[in-house]
């Protein structure tokens, strides 16, 4: 499972972030696709003369499958593991732009700088069940995308593709945003100021202390528990101005739907946890990541690098 969220800070600074929940390691770097790297898509041919990218994930084919990534120009894009509801094309659609699914995040981060130019272009998008090699199967996934202004959760589904206005800039699993949105009307109670002093007839009562109007709010680790508790802790959280304080905030946001090892066991009998938490600065152009065995933030400046070479740099 995984969590992911977005925010801005009071200058219009994007901060979008990401937990990676998972029993165990997939072997994930920081990888950055520099400007000059040339990629072979799976069905459209080259993509070069791109910008560069930074983000977390694998390389297989010398291709970098990102879990997440941004580019220099400020879109970021998360994948959220989604069983039993993503349902990709079989084979290429006539008529349609096809993109294999390991491919989805790279070819988006590679190809537009604003989430209005990918909404418009995802419109007439195929998203393919085609893996990269027998090593790595399809994952269903859905997605977050986000920059300074927006966000929007990309479904493909038996409906075909579906993309949804994502105005509280979060995503955790299964059911469908749409679903999850919903949901969402069912803790409309949930306050984070103190109450005051109530009477019922002669008995006064004061709260114990703060967050007495959160009483109710999902505590567990499933995914619909996360949506909620993520969902109040980001439109909540006070905007904040300093880089550090932003990261902060994206920090403590995700740690508050992390998953410990131990508490919820998967079917094959191994416990969940955060295997890692990664996230994006569009201020600075800095990844900053943590994972569960070092919970100290690292951070790789997307700028520090060679962003003109040729060849994927892949740092740790």
């Amino acid at each position: 499972m995984c969590t992911g969220a977005r925010f801005s800070d009071d200058q219009g600074n994007m901060y979008f972030g990401r937990n990676l929940d998972w029993s165990t390691s997939y072997g994930q770097k920081v990888v950055i696709t520099p400007r000059g790297y040339k990629y072979q898509t799976a069905f459209l041919g080259e993509n070069n003369n791109s910008p560069a990218l930074i983000g977390m994930g694998i390389i297989a084919e010398n291709t970098p499958l990102y879990f997440d990534c941004a580019n220099e120009n400020g879109l970021a894009i998360a994948g959220l593991n989604f069983p039993g509801y993503a349902k990709y094309e079989t084979a290429p659609v006539d008529g349609k732009t096809n993109v294999a699914a390991y491919e989805f995040p790279l070819w988006v981060a590679l190809n537009f700088s604003t989430v209005d130019e990918a909404e418009k272009a995802l419109k007439n998008v195929a998203i393919v069940a085609k893996p990269i090699n027998d090593q790595y199967p399809v994952s269903q996934l859905h997605w977050i995308i986000g920059d300074t202004k927006r966000s929007i959760v990309v479904e493909y589904t038996d409906k075909g593709m579906e993309i949804f206005e994502n105005d509280v800039d979060v995503l955790t699993n299964q059911p469908g945003y749409g679903w999850h949105k919903e949901n969402l009307r069912n803790y409309m109670n949930l306050f984070p100021q103190m109450p005051k002093e109530v009477r019922w007839g002669n008995v006064k009562m004061t709260a114990f202390g703060s967050g007495s109007l959160m009483r109710g709010i999902p505590g567990g680790f499933y995914s619909t528990d996360r949506f909620i508790r993520v969902a109040y802790l980001n439109t909540h959280y006070p905007v904040k101005s300093t880089e550090e304080e932003n990261v902060s905030r994206l920090f403590h946001t995700l740690t508050g739907v992390a998953m410990i090892d131990g508490g919820a066991e998967m079917a094959d009998g191994a416990f969940e946890k955060t295997i890692y938490t990664g996230g994006y600065s569009t201020r600075t152009k800095t990844y900053y990541y943590n994972t569960y065995e070092d919970p100290a933030i690292k951070s790789v400046a997307l700028e520090s690098q060679n962003l003109d070479s040729g060849e994927l740099i892949i740092i740790g």
